[in-house]
């Protein structure tokens, strides 16, 4: 039987944009302020300042990307306290940290996190029915994963 997992009617939304993405970013959420600010919202440390700044409402910030931001919203999200991600993250440029990055994109497959990476994805997240209801989500099983059978020496 599977798991379920509650994302709750009042979500947290992880927003993070690479800097060449900001102000799309930054655009999208200001189209979306009426349903944003019904939910807490925590990002990465300057586009957490932009968008406080943007809609006037509080968000909650942690370190800047490159800095373990990415890796903070990772452990977060591992935690079940972060319930959705819109991440425009820059396609067309190399980060030094896409390491980070790529660990915190996994991260949000591996615990079934709705996550957006452009506007279009984004758009269909915010006005989803589930937005602002209960909604249960499968919890991967990873049983089989945590008892496999690990030989010593390799």
């Amino acid at each position: 039987m599977t798991e379920l997992k509650q994302l709750p009617a009042k979500k947290t939304i992880a927003l993070v944009a690479h800097d060449h993405k900001k102000d799309e970013l930054l655009d999208w959420v200001k189209r979306h302020r009426n349903i944003l600010v019904q939910h807490h919202l925590i990002a990465t440390g300057t586009t957490g300042k932009l968008i406080s700044e943007s809609l006037d409402v509080e968000v909650a910030r942690v370190l800047s990307g490159p800095l373990g931001g990415d890796q903070q919203l990772g452990a977060m999200i591992a935690e079940e306290k972060i319930n959705m991600v819109i991440f425009f993250w820059d396609p067309m440029e190399s980060q030094p940290h896409d390491s980070d990055v790529k660990a915190f994109l996994r991260l949000c497959v591996v615990w079934n996190i709705p996550t957006a990476s452009n506007s279009a994805s984004a758009d269909f997240l915010i006005t989803s029915k589930y937005m602002d209801e209960n909604h249960s989500v499968a919890l991967p099983d990873y049983k089989t994963y945590l008892n496999r059978n690990i030989k010593k020496g390799i």
